[in-house]
């Protein structure tokens, strides 16, 4: 890393999705991503920014390449190097605080609350999964809010945690208690980071597979492979409600066959876009 430097990411919006983007420099270790739009031109551009290594146009061309296989042509990439005071809160000024399902707000710290009476969480951009700007991640706070809703649970368990904003959604919306899971120790830290920040409490571990005991309602927004692989074990969690996600509504038959085989029915599915929750009960 060369002190007081980032290398900026430019990439037209025309060729990539917003969450392709962000999953395509999460592999490259981004510090942060965002999309802006032209007010004029109304044109959108991806943008991320990265620790400059010692070798920049090294960098570039990894990433360059990076995008060409992925499909961008060489013509819509573009980079910038960005001194300290530039980029250190570049990144900040295309987040913004966001409505979800009728009564959550998710926001970073540097947003402003909601103005009306939704429930107010808080949570950063950072290394960690899950900020409520993923379509997953949005059907899983809707799916939460409606089961707390319908018949509010006393546990949850979330699988594959990420941030933790699941958990801490559940907990704000009046579950008791929640035990959140991920292969990942910054996750895994970050889950009981932001539980303090939201006012809430909740048990973080580290783990592969789903752990011991029964949950009332049981989330797991993870990937399609991952959700097959971990059904048998996934299903004996699950007291009365289950909520998949972070799969592609083509790949929702597959998903479903192993959980439909241990005994669980579905109650119904909801899509955004490509991506898909599913809800089903014990």
């Amino acid at each position: 890393m060369q002190a007081g430097k980032c290398l900026e990411l430019r990439i037209s919006a025309d060729f990539m999705s917003e969450d392709d983007f962000f999953a395509f420099t999460e592999t490259l270790g981004s510090l942060g991503a965002s999309l802006e739009t032209d007010a004029k031109s109304g044109l959108s551009t991806h943008v991320a920014w990265f620790d400059v290594e010692p070798d920049e146009q090294l960098q570039r061309a990894e990433i360059a390449a990076a995008a060409l296989l992925a499909k961008v042509p060489a013509k819509a990439v573009s980079f910038n190097s960005l001194a300290e005071q530039d980029w250190s809160t570049a990144w900040q000024k295309d987040w913004h605080g966001q409505p979800v399902g009728d009564s959550l707000w998710v926001r970073p710290s540097f947003c402003p609350a909601p103005a009306d009476d939704r429930i107010d969480i808080v949570l950063d951009p950072g290394m960690a999964f899950g900020t409520g700007t993923h379509s997953t991640t949005r059907l899983c706070l809707q799916a939460i809010e409606r089961i707390c809703r319908d018949e509010k649970p006393d546990s949850i368990l979330d699988m594959g945690a990420g941030s933790g904003l699941l958990a801490i959604a559940a907990l704000k919306l009046g579950v008791t208690s929640a035990l959140a899971i991920d292969i990942e120790e910054e996750s895994v830290a970050a889950c009981s980071e932001n539980a303090a920040i939201n006012g809430v409490s909740l048990v973080a571990e580290l783990a592969s597979t789903p752990p011991g005991g029964v949950f009332d309602l049981v989330v797991a927004n993870i990937l399609a492979g991952p959700l097959i692989d971990m059904a048998p074990a996934l299903s004996t969690c699950v007291g009365r409600t289950l909520v998949l996600s972070g799969l592609l509504v083509s790949q929702a038959e597959s998903v479903c066959k192993p959980y439909l085989d241990a005994g669980l029915q579905i109650q119904r599915s909801d899509s955004e876009g490509e991506w898909m929750a599913i809800t089903l009960q014990r």
